[in-house]
This record gives structure tokens, sequence and C-alpha cells, in this order.
């Protein structure tokens, strides 16, 4: 039987665990909980009202917070072109190649977060799905990771734009800050998210679409958050 730790049984008597809270409040609160000794992640979790099970219901992006999640991301790029390539490298890419790189991951090198593909080297990629698919590294179009403009998804990649996608349940989660970060910046960031989801409500989806919304830090509670119309 697991123990919950004094500073977790502590933490959760600071949150009101059946509060829907404002978005101000609610990160206020979760900054009043006791932390750990690293900077830990502000994530959100969305309930959606989709089917998950309907394609014409997925929900699956990428959005670059206007204030960062406050980590670099180790970005590699699939090129074929010899000036992208060097465009890629300078834009940020830890590695880029053509056959090479595709080799490379297929022995099962996989230590990167994001991998950009151009829409000319899909047909070579997509061999590895086997390596990346359960990784969710695979580049996809609707992630913006397949694109011609290379440059500008590994700069902006690296700088932290995120992917998310809705889970088996319905749930998008996705990293909106860390503890440190001002409470201002982080409301910035959870309403960015927010309305780049409400701009991919599927057309199939009835009903409320936004149906929940939590916050929470790494090793600390949740809080329930409003809804902004």
């Amino acid at each position: 039987m697991t123990t919950a730790s004094k500073r977790s049984r502590a933490n959760a008597g600071k949150v009101e665990e059946r509060r829907v809270y404002a978005l101000a409040d609610g990160i206020a609160a979760l900054k009043t909980t006791t932390g750990v000794k690293f900077d830990e992640t502000v994530d959100i979790a969305v309930n959606l009202g989709i089917d998950p099970k309907k394609s014409d219901q997925a929900v699956r992006g990428a959005v670059a917070l206007p204030n960062g999640t406050g980590r670099t991301r180790k970005v590699i790029a699939f090129v074929k072109d010899p000036e992208k390539q060097a465009a890629a490298k300078a834009a940020g890419a830890s590695e880029v190649g053509d056959d090479d790189l595709v080799a490379k991951v297929a022995d099962g090198w996989t230590d990167f977060d994001v991998a950009i593909a151009s829409p000319d080297m899909m047909g070579k990629v997509g061999k590895l799905g086997k390596v990346l698919g359960p990784q969710g590294k695979m580049p996809t179009p609707k992630a913006g990771t397949v694109t011609p403009d290379v440059e500008t998804a590994v700069r902006e990649f690296a700088a932290g734009k995120i992917e998310f996608r809705a889970d088996a349940g319905g749930t998008v989660h996705a990293p909106v800050g860390r503890r440190s970060f001002d409470d201002a910046l982080i409301a910035q960031n959870v309403e960015a998210f927010l309305n780049t989801l409400v701009s991919m409500k599927p057309a199939a989806s009835r009903g409320p679409y936004l149906k929940k919304v939590f916050l929470s830090t790494t090793m600390g509670p949740s809080v329930q958050v409003e809804i902004a119309s």
C-alpha cells in the first residue's frame, strides 16, 4: 500500500478539492503549495467533449506558447536539400541528415524530443514508424512537424513549441510553464493553449467542447479552473 508523503498530505490541504477556481486564483493556489528541489513544470489537462474513437473527432496539433515552456527541446531534421540542411542546423537542430539520419534512427537512436521532416523525406521517414510511433515522435503534418519550411519549424520547436493530442479518454495534456514563472505568464500560456484547442474543435463534436480544465505542478496537487467564455 502506497502512503502519501508528509509534504503531499500538507499540499493537498492547501487547495480546495471541489472548488472551481478562477484562472488567476488557481495558479496562485498552486504556488501556495510546498515545492521540491527542482523547478516543477506546470501542466494542463483539458477534458474535451469528443469521441476519440471516431477519426473525425481526433484532436491533435501544436502550439507555440507566448512565454514558452521554460525548456529547450532537442530537435532533429530529416532534410535532403543541402541548403535546407544548413538552414535547419543554423536554426537549432542538433542533428540534420538524409539517409544517414534515417539509418541512425532505424538502429534505435532516439535521443531527441522532436523530429522534423521535409515532405520529400517522408517516403523514407515513414519506415521509422515502429521506432518513432510508440514514443510520439513520428513527424506528421497535423503537428506541424512535416513541412517544407523546416528552418522555421526547427526554430519554433527548439524554443519550446509543444505538440499535443487527445488520449483515449478525450483528454489533452500539455506543459504550460514552470513553477518559477510569473503568474501572469502562466495565465497567458493557458489562455493561448485553450484558444488553440477551441480553434481545432471538430465539426462532428456536439455539446460542450471544453468540459473541464485542470492545472497541476509536477509533484503537487491539481486544481480545477474556470473555462473562460
